[in-house]
């Protein structure tokens, strides 16, 4: 079985080092996150409570974008295709 990369969690801890002062913040904030080998999101609310995501792509994750919109590398990377079907 294959293991399975993902990690998800309903609040995030952000940390921030002053540029000025040089003192560390940290905060806790209710931002659903998720993560796998592919993308990055973070999703919450506005502030009229309307959701809103931030969504950040691997290049993985961009690799198969691109192969899922027909733009990416004309190749059977699952090896089950003949030479006709390409």
């Amino acid at each position: 079985m294959d293991k399975v990369f993902e990690i998800t969690a309903k609040e995030v801890t952000v940390q921030v080092k002053d540029e000025r002062t040089g003192v560390v913040y940290s905060r806790t904030l209710p931002i659903d996150y998720y993560e796998n080998a592919n993308v990055l999101k973070l999703s919450g609310e506005n502030l009229d409570g309307s959701s809103s995501s931030i969504v950040f792509y691997s290049a993985r994750g961009i690799e198969r974008l691109k192969d899922l919109t027909g733009r990416g590398a004309d190749h059977d990377s699952c090896g089950t295709h003949k030479p006709e079907d390409q």
